[in-house]
C-alpha cells in the first residue's frame, strides 16, 4: 500500500496535467460568454431576438441605462456624423417610441437619390429623407400592386402625366412639374409606386397644396395634421404640414404603413381615407385606382389592335 500511494498520486498529477488545456479552454469560453452577454446588454436589444433577449432577461434594461445611458452612441460623440445620429434617434423616438436607432443607419446612411426628374432642382431641396423609416417596413408585407412599376423613371412619362394634370386642373406648369418631380423622388425614397401617389394626390386634393378639409386633413396628400403632428415634428412642426416636400413624404410613409398592416392595397386605401371600421370606403379606393389606371395608360405606348388572316397579323 505504501508503494501504491505514490503511484496513485503520480497518476492524479498526470491526469491533472493532461486536463489543464481543457480547463483553460473552458475558462476562456466562460469569460468570452460573459463579456459577450455584457456587451450585448450594454448595446441594447436592437434585434429583439436571440442573445439580446438572454442579456435582457439576465439584467433589466433600466440597469443598462443607468450604467451606460447612451449605448454605443457615446463612441461617436466626437465624429462629424454625431448631429445626424442624434437626428435619427429623434425620428425613431417620435415614430416608434424607442431609441433603437443605431449609428450608421437612418439619416447617416441615406443614399443620395439618383433619378431623372422633370424639374431636377427639386432633388436639391434641403429636407430630411424618410427612407430609413420606410425601409423598416418589410417589402414582403407590401401588396405588389403598390410597389414601383418603373413607369415614372422616364422623363417622357413624367411630362405626359404633368400635361394631363395641367389640363385637368388648369394648374401652373411650373407648379405641376414641381409636384410631379417631388412625388417621383419621394416614391423612390419610400419605395412605393409614384403613379399610386399621384393618383392619391389627384383624388385627395386636386393638386391644391393649401386645401384643408372640415376634418382637419391638409396638403396634397390630405394628411390629418392633428393626428400626425408627431411626424410633422420631424420637419419643424405642423406649420410646415402643407409644404409639398413634407406633406408628400409623411403621406407616402403613412400610406405604405397602412398597406403593410392592412394586408392589401385596397385595404390600405380604405384605412388611409379613414374608413377602417366602416363596411365600405364610399368608393374611395375605386376612384384612386381608376385615376391610377388613367395615368398608367398615359405612360404605356398604345398597342395597335391586331387581326389575323390565314395566320398573318393585320393591323387595323
Amino acid at each position: 500500500m505504501q508503494l501504491a500511494q505514490p503511484a496513485t498520486a503520480h497518476a492524479k498529477d498526470l491526469l491533472a496535467h493532461a486536463l489543464t488545456p481543457v480547463y483553460r479552454v473552458m475558462n476562456g469560453l466562460l469569460i468570452s460568454t460573459v463579456f459577450m452577454i455584457v456587451g450585448l446588454w450594454l448595446s441594447g436589444n436592437g434585434t429583439q431576438a436571440g442573445a439580446f433577449d438572454l442579456a435582457r432577461i439576465l439584467v433589466p434594461d433600466e440597469a443598462r441605462h443607468i450604467v451606460w445611458p447612451n449605448g454605443f452612441g457615446i463612441l461617436y460623440q466626437y465624429q462629424d456624423a454625431a448631429p445626424k445620429v442624434s437626428a435619427d434617434a429623434e425620428i425613431a423616438n417620435v415614430l416608434y417610441g424607442n431609441s433603437s436607432a443605431m449609428p450608421g443607419s437612418g439619416l447617416f446612411s441615406a443614399k443620395q437619390q439618383t433619378v431623372a426628374l422633370l424639374m431636377p432642382s427639386v432633388a436639391h431641396t434641403q429636407v430630411k429623407p424618410i427612407s430609413h423609416l420606410a425601409d423598416r417596413i418589410p417589402t414582403s408585407k407590401i401588396d405588389p400592386e403598390a410597389l414601383d412599376s418603373k413607369l415614372m423613371v422616364s422623363i417622357q412619362n413624367q411630362r405626359a402625366v404633368a400635361d394631363f394634370f395641367e389640363k385637368k386642373y388648369k394648374l401652373d406648369r411650373a407648379k405641376i412639374e414641381e409636384y410631379v418631380s417631388n412625388t417621383v423622388l419621394i416614391a423612390k425614397e419610400v419605395k412605393i409606386d409614384p403613379v399610386l401617389l399621384l393618383a392619391v394626390i389627384s383624388v385627395e386634393s386636386n393638386f391644391n397644396p393649401v386645401i384643408k378639409s372640415h376634418a382637419g386633413a391638409e396638403g396634397l396628400m390630405q394628411v390629418m395634421t392633428t393626428i400626425h403632428k408627431d411626424k410633422y415634428a420631424l420637419y419643424g412642426g405642423a406649420t410646415d404640414a402643407v409644404k409639398p416636400e413634407v406633406n408628400i413624404r409623411v403621406g407616402a410613409y403613412i400610406l405604405k404603413y397602412l398597406i403593410a398592416t392592412s394586408g392589401s392595397l385596397r385595404n390600405g386605401l380604405k384605412y388611409y381615407v379613414g374608413a377602417a371600421n366602416a363596411e365600405n370606403d364610399g368608393g374611395y379606393a375605386d376612384k384612386v385606382l381608376a385615376e391610377r389606371n388613367r395615368l398608367i395608360s398615359l405612360c404605356q405606348p398604345a398597342t395597335p389592335n391586331k387581326f389575323t388572316l390565314n395566320g398573318k397579323d393585320l393591323r387595323s
